[in-house]
């Protein structure tokens, strides 16, 4: 989920007038400064984090949706008078506080007009159906108390709603806009920062380097490198728009069929979201709602994230066997290590990051770090290029560690402004110009990338202020548990059923926010364990990205692989089936996901379990293994794998049995025709 304008065309002359480039610039820098200094309360950066993502909305989306089409003066007045009216929790902090929950007539106003604003930025931003949506759950919290039987409600006053709503820490303001000024919006500026430095150069080399040459390698270089894109932005239809520039052209050039092609790169690029150790904005929404270290759904997601990769680069292998299809002549292929050599210093803020984050330390105290070291690097590297000599450039280089240790104490921006300025004034005048606008391009760049993440984030909690404030969440919740007392697979069945059925029109940040706030407290009351009941809601959230009709990923791939969208989709699912099952075997086998207490020795007999049976759905699917499979051979592998994943007595047995019988079989067979064919 991107927005669908750049800020390189501000300064170009393109389409994009500088007084976006501008707002997007001191937005940026807003979050930078509240994020390191804590100047302001949460509630009033809350605020304003919204008041800028309706002003930069309404600069940019033109009245009837889409593109970027020309800013009216009309679009202008909306734009700031969204702003002022954030501003009002700045300005009356302190009497908002004091008279929390009488609402007085300027606070009607302000609530209904900043309402009204946020539904329309989403409906610019991403259409009609995530506004419908919410507008429905808006409709129930006003009129509930007339609904028939166990869904009707004591009834509330439209100032109750309005407050809780535009007022309370449960509604627009509420915890998926406090994870989106505080966490989401430093790393998509971290992955701005990266992108702009030269990372997607960086992965794109190092994969067509390792796996370019193998079986199938253009499309095994679309998987490595949307993974590793992943751990830099976590948006699956981000990575598409740019990954995809590249790999799907790559594939097609190669053989690879265009429905194949932009189908293995929307499924890797959708698993940039579970992809640690930076996952997707859902991850650290998902932090923050059960109260857990993000650290933990890290390390909860890894193994799952392995599975769902292994999936996608063994169906890819497996078509190219089907179709014969070899990889680029080696001389062709860059040398990874010569990718690595000139530009190691990208990977510092990646591998400063996972330290941070796995040695406890918030994600915004980490974020901060990984991205003021970022821009370190990106303006050490402009003047050391201006230095002579091996040895002026390595104490150039530990200078330069040892000030930025020393500074971080004193806050990160400090960091950032003396280094940059130092670099500006000593490198050459015209590398310090270039990466002074190289790193302006960056803060504006992350700004508008998070328009539609932060405008989807203040909009879902209109559906989180009216589930809390009518209790709608326990009546589903209760209905659910009522289903899985007789079985916990019809429960599981139905929480997938509402996440493919949301993500049909809506993106996976809400779709998280809607089903977790109904489904996963059921699931946690049927015995799932807290963290995959929520992963379980995530995990098919995804998944709805792939899943036709409507599937975002496979749209957006099909106008770069000039195919059908909804053919895209189809063959997205077929290699993605690890994502549809991984989740059920992790609710069964909790220690898929590091949960439980059975210890190492359980979770590597599930891993192996899961590894062979996603083997065996490969194979079952593509219809080749070290030959073309029969029918037979097919339909028994099929069964071998699902076999492995119910949990049922011996039917890890049974599995197992027919899985070695099934391969053994099709390798006697496939080696006895072998002279036959020769």
């Amino acid at each position: 989920m991107t927005s669908s304008v750049s800020a390189s065309s501000a300064e170009g002359g393109g389409g994009i007038p500088r007084l976006v480039f501008y707002v997007a610039i001191v937005f940026s820098v807003f979050q930078l400064v509240t994020s390191a200094f804590s100047p302001l309360s949460s509630t009033v950066v809350r605020a304003v984090h919204v008041g800028f993502l309706l002003l930069l909305t309404f600069l940019i989306h033109p009245w009837r949706g889409g593109a970027y089409a020309g800013t009216s003066v009309l679009g202008k007045a909306v734009g700031f008078g969204a702003f002022v009216l954030a501003s009002y929790h700045w300005v009356f902090e302190a009497e908002l506080v004091q008279r929390a929950g009488e609402m007085t007539d300027a606070d009607m106003f302000v609530g209904i007009v900043t309402l009204v604003l946020v539904f329309e930025a989403a409906r610019r931003i991403m259409g009609f159906a995530l506004p419908l949506i919410c507008l429905c759950f808006l409709g129930y919290a006003m009129f509930g108390e007339y609904f028939p039987g166990v869904l009707q409600h004591r009834g509330y006053g439209f100032d109750q709603i309005v407050g809780q709503l535009a007022f309370g820490a449960e509604g627009i303001y509420g915890t998926p806009i406090y994870v989106s000024s505080s966490y989401i919006f430093l790393f998509i500026l971290f992955g701005a920062f990266l992108e702009q430095a030269g990372m997607i150069q960086l992965f794109t080399d190092f994969a067509l380097g390792t796996v370019g040459h193998t079986k199938g390698g253009p499309a095994k270089v679309a998987v490595v490198s949307s993974g590793l894109m992943g751990t830099i932005n976590g948006s699956g239809v981000a990575n598409v728009v740019t990954t995809g520039q590249f790999t799907i052209p790559l594939m097609k050039k190669f053989g690879y069929r265009a429905d194949f092609a932009g189908a293995v790169e929307a499924t890797s690029s959708m698993g940039g979201q579970i992809m640690p150790p930076v996952m997707g904005a859902v991850a650290f929404i998902m932090a923050e709602t059960i109260n857990v270290p993000y650290v933990d759904i890290a390390k909860a997601a890894a193994i799952p994230a392995m599975l769902y990769f292994f999936t996608v680069v063994w169906m890819v292998h497996l078509e190219a066997g089907r179709a014969g299809l070899f990889g680029m002549p080696k001389e062709q292929c860059p040398d990874p290590w010569v990718a690595l050599r000139k530009r190691w210093y990208l990977l510092l803020p990646l591998i400063s990051l996972v330290y941070l984050l796995f040695a406890g330390f918030t994600p915004m105290f980490s974020g901060m770090v990984g991205l003021a070291l970022t821009v370190v690097l990106i303006f050490g590297a402009s003047f050391s290029r201006g230095l002579n000599g091996t040895a002026l450039r390595m104490l150039f280089w530990i200078a330069l560690g040892l000030a930025c240790s020393a500074f971080v104490s004193l806050g990160i921006i400090a960091v950032i402004a003396v280094i940059a300025t130092l670099a500006v004034l000593l490198a050459p005048r015209q590398d310090g110009r270039a990466t002074l606008r190289l790193a302006v391009q960056a803060l504006a760049d992350g700004a508008l990338h998070a328009l539609p993440v932060g405008v989807a984030c203040a909009l879902v909690g209109v559906i989180i202020g009216s589930l809390t404030l009518t209790g709608g969440a326990t009546t589903f919740a209760g209905y659910i548990i009522q289903v899985g007392e007789s079985s916990l697979f019809m429960s599981l069945l139905l929480t997938m059923l509402t996440c493919l059925i949301l993500g049909m029109g809506i993106p996976t940040i809400p779709n998280y926010i809607i089903t977790s706030s109904i489904a996963a407290p059921a699931l946690l009351d049927l015995g799932v364990p807290l963290i995959v009941s929520h992963m379980f809601v995530f995990y098919f959230g995804i998944m709805a990205d792939l899943t036709p009709p409507v599937a975002l990923a496979a749209f957006a791939a099909a106008p770069i692989a000039q195919e059908s969208g909804l053919k895209i989709g189809v063959r997205a699912v077929q290699i993605a089936i690890a994502g549809f099952v991984v989740p059920y075997m992790a609710v069964y086998a909790p220690e898929l996901m590091l949960q439980g207490d059975k210890g190492l020795m359980a979770t590597a007999y599930v891993v192996f379990k899961a590894l062979l049976a996603v083997t065996l759905w490969g194979t079952a699917v593509v219809g080749y293994f070290h030959t073309p499979m029969n029918l037979v051979e097919r339909v028994l592998a099929f069964a071998a794998a699902s076999l492995l994943v119910v949990a049922l007595p011996i039917s890890d047995e049974a599995g197992f049995a027919l899985a070695a019988a099934v391969l053994g079989w099709h390798v006697w067979r496939s080696r006895r025709l072998a002279p036959l064919r020769s």
